[in-house]
């Protein structure tokens, strides 16, 4: 009988990554995209906080009080929006070279963020966190079951966890890899398209680990407009989860 591997971290994934640490914070370098999807997400995050905990839209710190994790941080491209809503911030990665980049960016903008080189199954604070992301990540672990389970776990009573990751899909490979690896508006290497998990994959991981997912949307891009929310999952997707009643 196989071993229980003790990390969902791929090492080859952390070096692409961590090579990446210096430019992430440059909107117009390697990680251009993110930067373009981020406004996105973080839409979609604001309404969906709003509806978990029945915040005012009007509020500007609607997760003041409580304790927000991102998993796979990279150089905090999420955790700082998330801390300036009021939140106090973790966030976790398993290359230490995106982490050094994230505390010196977060120490600039006078941000106090819980900075961690380390993968989700090792961070042992089962239970501590209201909020838990991780955006366009597992599609870039060794196990993502294992990588689940282990955000379920940090997930608290009554809490919310948003995830996104690519479809995989035909229009997924060609978009992504085909075109924007091919012609260098990602870096090359990034995605390996057998990796990305469907929606109904995704949410069958969930379930596994104790969780309903639920609002699922689509990340749509239209080279006019750039990304999008949208009805269509077919190139990306997030989504909401929390503990099953009872769990």
């Amino acid at each position: 009988m196989a071993s229980r591997p003790e990390t969902t971290i791929n090492p080859e994934e952390a070096r692409h990554f961590g090579a990446l640490a210096a430019d992430w914070w440059n909107p117009k370098g390697s990680s251009a995209m993110l930067h373009k999807l981020n406004p996105v997400r973080l839409r979609y995050i604001r309404e969906a906080i709003d509806a978990h905990w029945g915040a005012d839209a009007r509020d500007i710190r609607p997760l003041k009080g409580k304790h927000a994790l991102d998993v796979g941080c990279g150089a905090g491209l999420l955790c700082e929006p998330l801390a300036r809503l009021g939140a106090q911030v973790t966030g976790i990665d398993a290359a230490q070279e995106n982490i050094a980049a994230a505390k010196a960016h977060a120490e600039v903008q006078g941000l106090s963020i819980d900075y961690r080189g380390a993968g989700i199954e090792a961070l042992g604070m089962e239970g501590a966190f209201d909020l838990v992301t991780s955006m366009e990540v597992i599609e870039h672990v060794t196990d993502p079951a294992l990588f689940v389970r282990g955000l379920a776990e940090a997930l608290a009573p009554g809490g919310l966890m948003i995830l996104s990751t690519p479809n995989r899909t035909a229009l997924s490979r060609f978009a992504m890899i085909t075109m924007g690896e091919g012609m260098g508006f990602i870096p090359k290497g990034t995605h390996e398209w057998k990796q990305f998990l469907t929606p109904d994959e995704l949410q069958g991981l969930l379930s596994d680990a104790g969780l309903e997912s639920f609002d699922l949307r689509g990340i749509s891009f239209d080279p006019r407009t750039g990304f999008a929310l949208s009805d269509n999952t077919h190139l990306n997707y997030i989504l909401c989860a929390r503990k099953k009643r009872g769990g």
